[in-house]
C-alpha cells in the first residue's frame, strides 16, 4: 500500500507560507526526533532556499528517540551550511528557552535592534509546532491536538520587543516518493488514519522493531527473546491481540484494535525510546528505492 495524504487546505497554506517566507528572518522547522528526513519536507527546503534562509531544525520529541541515532541526526544537519540542529521536547520549558537565542545566532544581522528578528514556524502536522509556539509565548495560542493538522492557518505575535513569531499549518507535499516515508509518518501519526489502514501500518512498524529493537518488542509484550528471530511485523500485531485480549465476536484476533494498541505504544513512549531511521538506513533505503549508490556526502533527502 502506498500512502499519500494532502488535504485541500494545505494548498492555499504553501501558498501563504511562501508569501509569508519573504518577510521572514529564520525558519524553524520542528521535525519528529524519530524520524527526522521523513518528516522533513521537502517543500519547506525549496522554499527557505530560494529566499537563503538560515534553518534551525529542532528535532522534538526526542525523549522519545533513540539518542544514538539522535545524535547521528544532528552531526549530519549541523554539517548542513545555514543549519543548526538541535534535539528537545518542546513540552519542556527549559528546552524552548534556548530557542529565542539559537534563533538569534542565525540572524546577527537582527542583533542591533532597529528592527524585530522574524522567525517562522514550520513543519508537517503533528510534530509538536503549536506546543512550541505555545511554550515559547507562556500561554496558549495554538490549538493543540492529538490529531494531524489541528492548525489550519497562521497565527504571528510579539516575542519580546524585538522579536516576532509566526506559527504555520502543517505542510505536507503532494506525493510522498518513498513508500517506506509515508509508513513512517503515518506510524508516527502525521497522516490522518482515513489515509492508512491501521495493521498495515502496524505490520510495518513491527518489521522495523524486530529487526532492530526486538529486546523492547520482547519485553513489553512478555515473548521469549529467541523467539523474536521467528516473528515477522504481522506475527508481532498477532501477539499483541493474543497478549491484550483483543477478540472479534466468534473468538478470532481482532487485529485492528491490536494494531491501534501497538500503534499507542510506539507513539506514547511505553516501548522504549525508539528510531525508525538513521542517516545510514536513510542513506540504504535511497540505495534499494533508486537503484543506485549515491555519491559520498550525498544527504539522505537529497
Amino acid at each position: 500500500m502506498s500512502i499519500q495524504w494532502f488535504p485541500g487546505h494545505m494548498t492555499s497554506a504553501r501558498k501563504k507560507a511562501a508569501e509569508t517566507m519573504a518577510m521572514t528572518d529564520v525558519v524553524i522547522e520542528v521535525l519528529d526526533a524519530r524520524i527526522p528526513e521523513a518528516s522533513s519536507n521537502p517543500m519547506i527546503r525549496e522554499l527557505r532556499l530560494f529566499r537563503q534562509r538560515p534553518c534551525l531544525k529542532l528535532l522534538n520529541k526526542a525523549d522519545l528517540a533513540d539518542p544514538v541515532a539522535t545524535r547521528a541526526w544532528l552531526d549530519f544537519f549541523n554539517a548542513q551550511p545555514g543549519v543548526k540542529a538541535v534535539a528537545l521536547s518542546c513540552k519542556k520549558p527549559g528546552d524552548v528557552a534556548r530557542v529565542p537565542g539559537l534563533c538569534q545566532a542565525l540572524a546577527p544581522h537582527r542583533t542591533d535592534g532597529t528592527k524585530p528578528l522574524r522567525i517562522m514556524i514550520m513543519g508537517i502536522p503533528n510534530v509538536g509546532k503549536s506546543t512550541l509556539m505555545n511554550a515559547l509565548l507562556k500561554r496558549r495560542v495554538a490549538a493543540v491536538g492529538d490529531e494531524p493538522a489541528v492548525t489550519k492557518s497562521q497565527q504571528t505575535f510579539d516575542l519580546g520587543s524585538h522579536m516576532t513569531v509566526t506559527d504555520t499549518p502543517g505542510l505536507m507535499w503532494p506525493k510522498i516518493e518513498h513508500d517506506s516515508d509515508g509508513f513512517m509518518l503515518a506510524a508516527s501519526h502525521a497522516i490522518g488514519r482515513n489515509a492508512v489502514i491501521d495493521e498495515e501500518v502496524a505490520a510495518f512498524l513491527g518489521d522495523v522493531l524486530v529487526e532492530r529493537y526486538p529486546d523492547l518488542v520482547a519485553r513489553r509484550y512478555g515473548i521469549a527473546p529467541e523467539r523474536m528471530e521467528e516473528l515477522d511485523g504481522v506475527g508481532v500485531v498477532e501477539i499483541v491481540a493474543a497478549r491484550r485480549g483483543c477478540r472479534l465476536k466468534g473468538g478470532a484476533l481482532d487485529l485492528e484494535k491490536a494494531a491501534q494498541i501497538f500503534l499507542t505504544d510506539y507513539r506514547s513512549g511505553v516501548l522504549g525510546r525508539i528510531s525508525l531511521e538513521t542517516p545510514e538506513s536513510r542513506r540504504a533505503m535511497l540505495e534499494t528505492d533508486r537503484g543506485l549508490t549515491p555519491p559520498a556526502g550525498t544527504p539522505p533527502s537529497a
